[in-house]
């Protein structure tokens, strides 16, 4: 009779460490997943206890008789206001996931008979992002190369104006010089006229 008792409780602590099927969850790093219990809603003497890892580290638990509802934050702070509990069903979210939550998920549901659920959750890493460091050195490349950009445009601005005045100075020049040659051609014109006026007359 011992025996049987024994071999029964084993049985019962071992229930479903064989037998049950782990279901592979995989998300992408930053959405939530669920790690449904199947109920639809939870009797009044429901346990549900959920753990983390091998370790079976305890990350939430449920005692509906006593209306408790509770998620631990353990693993200096892995799951810290990550961890949903549905109410309801006593289905575990976690929100905003991280590639450090992949790993193998327990929940076992104690009412009338004792069920367990196994989830194996995969989080896969989003594109990698430049650390800020890298952030910072893009940054200052284009503020640079700004700078150079501005730079150059303000010294082919002073260029330009420097040849448009250095041309409007020439045409200046030869204005007064073709001004002073014409002047000059003139009185040359006049005291030859002048004179041959002059000569006529004698």
């Amino acid at each position: 009779m011992f025996l049987n008792v024994l071999l029964w409780l084993c049985l019962w602590r071992l229930d479903g460490v064989f037998g049950d099927e782990i279901k592979s969850l995989s998300v992408m790093e930053g959405n939530p997943v669920t790690l449904n219990t199947h109920l639809t809603e939870m009797q009044t003497r429901d346990l549900i206890k959920w753990t983390f890892g091998l370790e079976k580290i305890q990350i939430a638990g449920i005692n509906k008789a006593s209306g408790i509802f509770f998620t631990f934050d353990v693993l200096d702070g892995k799951f810290r206001d990550r961890l949903k509990l549905d109410y309801q069903t006593g289905s575990l979210t976690i929100t905003d996931s991280r590639t450090t939550d992949s790993g193998l998920y327990i929940v076992n549901i104690n009412a009338n008979t004792q069920t367990t659920y196994r989830f194996s959750v995969d989080v896969k890493g989003s594109s990698p992002h430049p650390p800020s460091g890298s952030l910072v050195s893009v940054f200052l490349i284009v503020l640079i190369s700004a700078v150079i950009v501005g730079s150059l445009l303000i010294v082919a601005v002073i260029g330009l104006c420097c040849i448009c005045r250095k041309r409007i100075d020439n045409e200046d020049k030869t204005d007064v010089t073709l001004y002073k040659l014409t002047g000059h051609m003139m009185e040359s014109e006049m005291t030859e006229v002048i004179y041959t006026c002059f000569t006529t007359e004698q």
